[in-house]
């Protein structure tokens, strides 16, 4: 029977020496058994083998424990003492189930009753690949050191594989669970598989120069929505983000430079935690309605096609009367009425989430009038970049008006202030 994890044996000697502990354990792989070529009924030995000592070092079980202490084995620690030698075997960062299951065989073992019955080991020295600490970060920077005949190390946490030519995300890289970066900039990936989504501890993707068309809606109603902190996915030819987008509601940094947007996510105001936005040289006309909600650190806009603000030109959609459809959907949005797919259609759910929002706080659908103005971009942002060669910080955002009353409203406050 073995078990990997970290061991630190400790003498209880030491105090009288005036000594002490490192208190670090070292990575381990602790067998239990009985030396190759002993009889059946031969003694049964602890050994624990290490990357310094891959022979091992052995400790008789049997009548030879003075206690074992458990207190913390659902968090994958416990340590045995021993009478002789005098030391204290400490385990830690075990998997808590193996570890129980090895603790109940070195008990049954100590007392030694049907020990032939026990999952014993033949006690040899241990593969450097046992005792080795896990791989938890692997860099690729070429093709030719990119692994094609083995998988990559299961405990990985960060991977970077850039400059690799990859015209799609590895499968092999789809199974690595406890990835928290994958860096894949500098390869010609077109398109992102739904699986990434059931990577639950991604906190980090890069996918900065690839070939990128679109970023899938099913990404944000994945796990990713509870992960995902650091989004790249600058040059790329990215025409719009999905409606979904905002659901990625951990976002701190997202880059969008170099791509080929023409509008930002509509409710991007719903990204809370988003402290650091850049979307430099793209072809963005305006911002959206939603955009003066957000509360940044940093935003870069440079080099965007942004449009006259057009206050005195309207764009006006009003319906009057207003349709049955607007005045039903003006009520569920302004009164928070719950609605979802099991009470209506699925096409009226997605129009009803890109609702808009009047000056007056009110909701409008389809029934609306658009106007762009100009906003200084320090009102959302404590660091701005210029956005243009003139040194202008202002770029035009959209404002929707539910009736003629209130788009008159705003026009006369607006020219009385700039009066």
């Amino acid at each position: 029977m073995r078990l990997q994890c970290e061991v630190e044996v400790v003498s209880r000697l030491l105090p009288t020496c005036g000594l002490r502990g490192r208190g670090r354990g070292t990575r381990a792989l602790l067998s239990l058994g009985r030396p190759p070529g002993r009889a059946q009924g031969g003694g049964v030995y602890l050994m624990v083998c290490t990357a310094r000592d891959r022979v091992g070092a052995r400790y008789k079980v049997q009548e030879n424990i003075e206690r074992f202490f458990t207190r913390f084995v659902e968090e994958g620690k416990a340590t045995v003492r021993l009478r002789e030698p005098a030391v204290d075997v400490c385990l830690s960062k075990a998997n808590a189930s193996n570890l129980k299951n090895f603790l109940s065989a070195v008990r049954l073992a100590h007392q030694g009753t049907n020990t032939e019955a026990l999952p014993l080991s033949t006690l040899v020295p241990a593969k450097t690949s046992e005792v080795e600490k896990p791989k938890t970060k692997m860099i690729i920077t070429s093709r030719r050191d990119y692994p094609l005949t083995k998988n990559f190390p299961y405990s990985l946490e960060h991977l970077q594989a850039s400059y690799c030519k990859l015209a799609r995300i590895d499968m092999r890289v789809l199974c690595l669970k406890k990835l928290r970066k994958l860096d894949l900039s500098h390869n010609h990936i077109k398109q992102l598989p739904a699986t990434i989504g059931d990577l639950t501890c991604l906190q980090e993707l890069i996918l900065h120069n690839n070939h990128l068309e679109s970023f899938s809606g099913s990404l944000c109603n994945s796990t990713l929505q509870k992960s995902l902190q650091f989004l790249d996915l600058s040059q790329n030819k990215i025409k719009a983000l999905p409606i979904q987008f905002c659901q990625l509601q951990e976002l701190v940094n997202l880059k969008l430079d170099d791509n080929e947007l023409i509008r930002l996510p509509f409710k991007i105001g719903q990204l809370d935690h988003l402290r650091f936005l850049s979307a430099a040289r793209n072809k963005l006309p305006f911002l959206p309605s939603d955009f003066r909600k957000l509360c940044l650190e940093s935003l870069d806009l440079f080099g965007n096609p942004f449009e006259q603000p057009s206050l005195l030109v309207p764009n006006i959609q009003l319906q009057i009367p207003l349709t049955l459809l607007e005045c039903a959907a003006r009520a569920t949005i302004n009164y928070r009425i719950p609605y979802g797919c099991h009470l209506l259609p699925s096409h009226l759910c997605e129009d009803l989430e890109v609702a808009k929002t009047c000056q007056c706080g009110s909701a409008c659908l389809s029934s609306f009038i658009q106007i762009t103005v100009t906003m200084n971009l320090h009102h959302v942002a404590h660091t701005v970049v210029l956005v243009d060669n003139m040194g202008g910080t202002e770029a035009p955002i959209i404002c929707y008006f539910c009736s003629l009353n209130c788009y008159s409203q705003f026009l006369d406050r607006y020219l009385q202030s700039n009066g």
